[in-house]
């Protein structure tokens, strides 16, 4: 007779890359019975799951909750990392009377909608305009005053979101924002937010929220490149950050939760230090991306990826920190638009200690490009680096850099 296996069923509505969820499946693989909701069949995933059901695009919340019902067990929690399934994997969650609520996840999934919720609470924010048209859009940045922001309502990952920085710029900007394309939905086009410009330091909180009650697990600040575009080349945690502390901070993410009426899940929200004060600048009803829970973990010991699933399953997260290290992330790009990857590698001979993991994101054969035409996209590998020191992490990762060769080439400048 198999022995009884008491860990929790868990449903996990896709995964995404091995490149970057890998280390989140491992941390839950010991604590929950994980069975997955996808459109393909697993690979890489079997190792860290109990099963899976191939559900197509998984857009059907009904056939997903009707799969769920047919399983071993009842499911303890639904979650996701996949930030354009958080609203089926919400709605799921409710179909079963897990923890989840699509309300609040379609107010954090659109921005504008966000950003009324969060107008309607007074929490600090930067002064955000929906506009149809390039007349429509000048007329707003002439009253708001240059430079402005121009994003699309519903994306992720900084795509289409570009600075403009005077009147002469703005006819190029909204091209590039209204040009941005939804590769699984042909019809779908931006609806473009025009927003204040707040200048600082840009930084991400991951938080775990339980019955209303929000619990940093993860401060990271982010390394931006390739101006005006608002990439996002890399990011680094501290594990001893004041910020992980900082009643401020803390109260406006509170303020900012209660606004959207958040009370159960996990969050990846997005912040800008001013000299007015911290700016809300999103909130994603998801983890993050980019290694951001990686580098957490390996900076403080608390495991991000074991708080959101202890939060989908209505039981309240565990956020010790046991080290003070820091960790930092950083993207490479090729040199030239339109590459064609022939070869891609890292010399790894000589590089410090420091330096964590290498993992290359092409292939030969794939094509690839530099900010503006490659955001997300166009990335073809990244490093990590852990060290005691800011200082040892960034030349770690410098250090990678300069080990990289795309077709024989340094990777391109991010300035």
């Amino acid at each position: 007779m198999a022995a009884h296996d008491d860990r929790p069923l868990l449903l996990m509505v896709r995964t995404g890359k091995r490149e970057f969820r890998e280390y989140l499946l491992r941390s839950l693989a010991p604590a929950y019975r994980v069975h997955m909701f996808t459109g393909v069949a697993p690979t890489w995933e079997q190792e860290y799951i109990d099963g899976a059901t191939e559900l197509g695009a998984l857009l059907d919340v009904p056939a997903m909750a009707e799969a769920a019902r047919r399983l071993g067990g009842t499911p303890a929690g639904v979650m996701t990392w996949d930030e354009a399934r958080t609203p089926q994997a919400a709605a799921l969650a409710a179909a079963l009377g897990l923890p989840g609520d699509p309300e609040a996840v379609a107010r954090c999934r659109d921005k504008q909608r966000t950003r009324r919720a969060l107008a309607a609470a007074g929490v600090p924010q930067p002064e955000s305009v929906p506009v149809g048209s390039l007349g429509q859009a000048a007329a707003e940045a002439a009253r708001i005053g240059y430079p402005v922001v121009l994003k699309p309502s519903d994306l992720a990952l900084s795509v289409g979101v570009i600075k403009v920085d005077g009147p002469d710029q703005l006819d190029a900007a909204w091209e590039f924002t209204t040009g941005v394309r939804h590769g699984a939905l042909p019809d779908w086009r931006p609806q473009v937010l025009l927003e204040e410009y707040v200048s600082g330091e840009e930084i991400s909180v991951d938080a775990a929220v339980h019955r209303g009650e929000v619990t940093p697990l993860c401060v990271a600040r982010k390394e931006l490149g390739h101006r005006p575009y608002c990439i996002e080349i890399g990011h680094y945690v501290h594990g001893d950050d004041p910020l992980r502390h900082d009643e401020d901070l803390r109260r406006l993410l509170r303020d900012a939760h209660a606004a959207l009426g958040f009370t159960d899940g996990v969050t990846h929200t997005e912040i800008m230090l001013t000299a007015r004060g911290p700016r809300i600048i999103e909130v994603n009803a998801r983890l993050g991306g980019d290694m951001i829970p990686y580098l957490g973990l390996r900076a403080t010991g608390v495991d991000t990826a074991l708080a959101a699933a202890a939060t989908a399953c209505g039981v309240p997260p565990q956020a010790v920190a046991d080290r003070k290290l820091v960790a930092g992330v950083r993207f490479f790009y090729p040199a030239r638009p339109d590459t064609v990857i022939e070869s891609l590698g890292f010399d790894r001979a000589g590089l410090p200690p420091a330096v964590d993991e290498l993992a290359l994101l092409a292939e030969p054969g794939d094509r690839r490009s530099p900010p503006p035409a490659g955001t997300v996209n166009g990335r073809v590998a990244f490093a990590t680096a852990v060290a005691p020191t800011a200082e040892e992490c960034r030349e770690a990762l410098d250090a990678a850099g300069a080990a990289l060769r795309v077709n024989g080439e340094l990777p391109a400048a991010h300035a």
